[in-house]
């Protein structure tokens, strides 16, 4: 009976290989965290900062630092983080370095309330509070805010930053009603009276014709207030 060596060898290499596999693996599940670091994706504004990050896992699981990689429970730390009312979302994962490293999505403010209670309104609609570590540069929101108008202001908002123009000029909405919005704008003194919250396109795109031509003829100055809220016209009062 002849012997086949190159399926002897083979099958050792095989062994070798997977010996080596489970000794690695077990060495590094017997790896303990070194360092905890913090990576913001996006908009490097920062509503919660590493510190608070940092301060928030040590609170919810003690000191991580020289913990065996094997009993951290990634998954959870992650929904930990995410708890925060700033935070739109959070991967928690190990370096090879043995880094125990946090990557976080901020939640987005879009708008700004200001009234009996001040708060910002995200990117999904949502009430986002004020934070302690940085101020958004975004529209300033007063008069009658309830769920209604602030779905409302969250439509115009949502239309406004898609316009060049009108993001960088508009820097504040005033409810007056759940049909009556007013506009105000960087460096212009008349208010914009919006009207309710249909056909934003043709009330815009008629705003822009009309602000080119009065700038055009240097009468931007001359009014107190423009409506929007009659069809597919633009109603100016002088001041």
């Amino acid at each position: 009976m002849r012997i086949n060596y190159n399926y002897i060898k083979l099958l050792g290499l095989v062994l070798v290989i997977t010996g080596l596999y489970a000794f690695s693996n077990h060495r590094s599940q017997q790896k303990k965290v070194s360092g905890m670091k913090v990576e913001f994706v996006g908009d490097q504004n920062l509503y919660i900062t590493q510190g608070a990050v940092n301060k928030l896992l040590i609170q919810k699981f003690g000191s991580l630092e020289n913990v065996p990689k094997e009993k951290l429970v990634l998954n959870t730390m992650e929904k930990a983080i995410e708890a925060n009312e700033m935070v739109k979302s959070a991967q928690v994962y190990l370096t090879v370095n043995g880094d125990l490293a946090s990557k976080i999505i901020q939640r987005t403010p879009i708008g700004r309330i200001e009234g009996n209670s001040q708060f910002y309104l995200d990117d999904q609609g949502q009430r986002m509070p004020l934070s302690m570590s940085h101020s958004a540069r975004v529209p300033i929101i007063t008069g009658k805010v309830s769920g209604e108008t602030l779905a409302d202001v969250y439509e115009i908002l949502n239309y406004v930053n898609k316009d060049e123009f009108l993001r960088k000029n508009i820097i504040g909405i005033h409810i007056e009603s759940q049909t009556k919005y007013q506009l105000k704008f960087r460096t212009e003194q008349f208010l914009v009276e919006l009207g309710d919250v249909n056909d934003l396109h043709k009330k815009f795109t008629n705003f822009k014709a009309f602000y080119v031509k009065a700038k055009r003829d240097k009468a931007l100055e001359d009014y107190g207030m423009v409506s929007l809220e009659f069809n597919n016209q633009v109603v100016c009062t002088k001041i």
